[in-house]
């Protein structure tokens, strides 16, 4: 089983590129620590965060934690595939906004919902069923494997 991630409220940016590399990634900017520990806990999931002393307390209360010493996310994402191992696989990307999982459809189904070009000139489509996003392998689409690969040839 993959590992699951919890994040806290510095790394909102950073949850998205986990999200994007097929990692169950939950984040709430607004929780106060001693929640987030109980959460990471109760979820089983690894927490991420900038804050030494929280990760000192999560580790005294039996949580995996991880101290994510970079700001920039591409090095984040380095640094976690260094130190866990972690391949990213945008081919099992989660919904960036949610962490639901997407789910593939059929063009027609998403006609009159993203731009007219875009439709006419991409053919594979995937929708959150939680919130609703649509996504879709456009020019952002390089950038993000890229970023992904980067991260994880930092590792090798």
């Amino acid at each position: 089983m993959r590992q699951r991630f919890l994040l806290d409220g510095m790394l909102g940016s950073l949850s998205r590129w986990m999200r994007m590399g097929g990692y169950d990634t939950e984040y709430n900017k607004n929780i106060p620590d001693d929640d987030l520990i109980e959460e990471a806990l109760k979820g089983d999931r690894i927490l991420l965060t900038r804050d030494e002393a929280l990760v000192k307390r999560a580790k005294k209360r039996g949580v995996d934690a991880i101290f994510i010493s970079h700001d920039v996310d591409e090095e984040a994402l380095s640094q976690l595939s260094i130190e866990l191992g972690l391949t990213f696989d945008p081919t099992q990307a989660r919904c960036p906004k949610c962490n639901h999982t997407v789910e593939k459809v059929a063009k027609h189904e998403v006609a009159g919902r993203v731009p007219e070009g875009t439709f006419k000139t991409i053919d594979d489509f995937w929708v959150c069923p939680s919130c609703g996003s649509i996504y879709w392998r456009g020019s952002h689409w390089q950038r993000i494997i890229e970023t992904l690969n980067v991260a994880g040839k930092d590792a090798e």
